[in-house]
């Protein structure tokens, strides 16, 4: 399963990790993805979707 978000698509945010000793390798920053029942295209669905998405409103909850 892809780390990315079944909304808006995001995706993890790749960069350095940089030591005291500024050894620096590759690391990355994946988004906090939730599944969630939710309503898409008048269906309801289970989708992962990031807390971004799901605190401004872009996905509609089913209870």
């Amino acid at each position: 399963m892809a780390k990315r978000c079944e909304i808006c698509g995001r995706g993890p945010r790749y960069g350095n990790r940089v030591s005291h000793a500024h050894n620096v390798t590759r690391r990355r920053w994946n988004l906090n993805l939730q599944r969630v029942r939710a309503k898409v295209d008048g269906v309801q669905k289970r989708v992962r979707v990031c807390t971004d998405c799901i605190r401004n409103g872009r996905v509609q909850k089913v209870a």
